[in-house]
């Protein structure tokens, strides 16, 4: 998995097109799953947001078969190759027209509510989905968006085969996308929580984005305070890469400390990440190591290096105007809790609460004594021998408050239904309630 959920794939998807930021661009989300997703790439743009309504026009007997789409505008797209081979006749292609055009009408008037699609005469047209399986749907919706006018088309999507940019061939002049992994067999594969979007919240996402002032959907000029942003994390001579969120109001940041063999893109601590989030806790997710330093297998488990790379990245987060008078956390998971508590261990660390995820306390070893800032380790009830190893950790924690907390039925990576939320519960009221009295009056702007 490489996303919590849809909104999480839009604000990944969002931080590589910057570039776009500030330009003439229009932001089309396919309906449904792709609204979602074009919603938090417009938002983080300050790109007005419009649905790319595409209907396929199915061969009679055969309709999984496309021979055609049609778009808003009277645009349509014929296959002639397939309408002579199945032997359409006019009659029955203008048939199947008019009854997906209704279809295609009565979408239109349900998702905007009477209001007019936005112009893309001579702009950027960038379209949004929530990933590519067989490309057919993000063919049309390209050649759609440049028959209504748009002067460039831009694909995004989260994730698609590895042959994407074959399969589409000239439709779109840009194609950025974020994974494209070998073992690709459906969309859903590679997110924690795909459900299915209904109207509802299609109508709800165009709404949102076109009540935001128009101060909010353009960039204003000079300096903007980011909320939520991409970033290089300094640690020592290297730059690792990261995304900050810090929510208006937040009172407090947790720096996340991933395990073995993971990353920024953890779904996992995305998901934990995006709770705190909701209840105005800032969030830094970062690589401790770079590519090339993952190939050694001895620095994945150097606790002392990643402990190291998590100070110099504590450093860095306490320099950023948006977190600057912040009460300071970690977050680990698995080998990472170590790295986490031997930074907390540090004597002028100032860090206000760490929480600990399936964690590997042992491996702090000896600094377990000087840790001071109030611990929560939580493990799951079936991880027995991690269990044992915390509970053995926990009787070394001598100067802080810290409790254990069992999952009951969960195992090391918590893939169990509820699980992840239980620990999201837990980990937010812990952060909260540390943070709140660990946190110094300081203006920020």
């Amino acid at each position: 998995m490489f996303f919590v959920d849809r909104r999480d794939a839009g604000r990944q998807l969002a931080g590589r097109l910057r570039q776009l930021k500030g330009s003439d661009v229009v932001v089309l989300g396919l309906p449904r799953g792709g609204v979602p997703v074009a919603e938090e790439v417009a938002r983080l743009l300050g790109a007005p947001l419009d649905v790319c309504l595409v209907r396929k026009l199915g061969v009679p007997f055969q309709p999984e078969v496309a021979m055609g789409a049609i778009g808003e505008g009277g645009v349509r797209l014929f296959n002639d190759e397939v309408v002579h081979a199945a032997g359409v006749t006019s009659d029955e292609l203008a048939a199947v027209e008019a009854r997906e055009r209704k279809v295609l009408e009565s979408r239109a008037r349900r998702y905007r509510g009477g209001r007019e699609p936005v112009r893309l005469d001579g702009r950027t047209a960038l379209v949004v989905d929530d990933g590519v399986a067989t490309g057919a749907t993000a063919r049309a919706a390209c050649r759609i968006a440049r028959a209504r006018g748009a002067v460039r088309v831009v694909l995004a999507v989260p994730v698609a085969p590895r042959d994407c940019a074959a399969r589409l061939g000239p439709d779109a002049d840009d194609l950025v996308c974020l994974h494209t992994p070998y073992d690709f067999y459906a969309v859903g594969q590679f997110y924690a929580d795909f459900a299915q979007v209904d109207d509802n919240e299609v109508v709800a996402c165009l709404e949102e984005a076109t009540s935001r002032p128009v101060s909010a959907r353009r960039t204003p000029p000079g300096p903007a305070r980011p909320q939520d942003r991409e970033a290089d994390v300094r640690a020592g001579p290297l730059m690792l890469r990261g995304r900050l969120t810090v929510p208006e109001s937040a009172i407090g940041a947790v720096l996340f400390a991933h395990g073995s063999g993971s990353s920024r893109h953890s779904p996992r601590n995305q998901y934990v990440a995006a709770g705190l989030n909701r209840a105005g806790l800032g969030t830094l997710l970062f690589d401790l190591l770079t590519e090339e330093e993952e190939t050694d297998r001895a620095n994945v488990f150097d606790t002392g290096l990643l402990a190291r790379r998590l100070t110099d990245a504590t450093a860095w987060l306490r320099e950023q105007p948006e977190a600057q008078g912040l009460a300071l956390g970690y977050f680990g998971a698995s080998t990472g809790a170590a790295a986490a508590l031997w930074a907390a261990a540090e004597p002028d660390a100032r860090i206000a609460a760490v929480v600990s995820r399936g964690g590997r306390p042992d491996l702090a070893g000896p600094r377990l004594p000087a840790v001071t800032a109030p611990t929560l380790l939580i493990v799951g009830g079936e991880d027995r021998l991690v269990l044992d190893l915390n509970r053995q950790a926990q009787a070394r924690l001598l100067d802080c408050e810290n409790e254990l907390a069992v999952v009951p039925g969960a195992t090391h990576l918590f893939e169990e239904p509820g699980t992840l939320d239980e620990v999201t519960d837990l980990a937010r009221r812990w952060f909260a309630d540390h943070m709140a009295a660990a946190a110094r009056p300081t203006a920020r702007f």
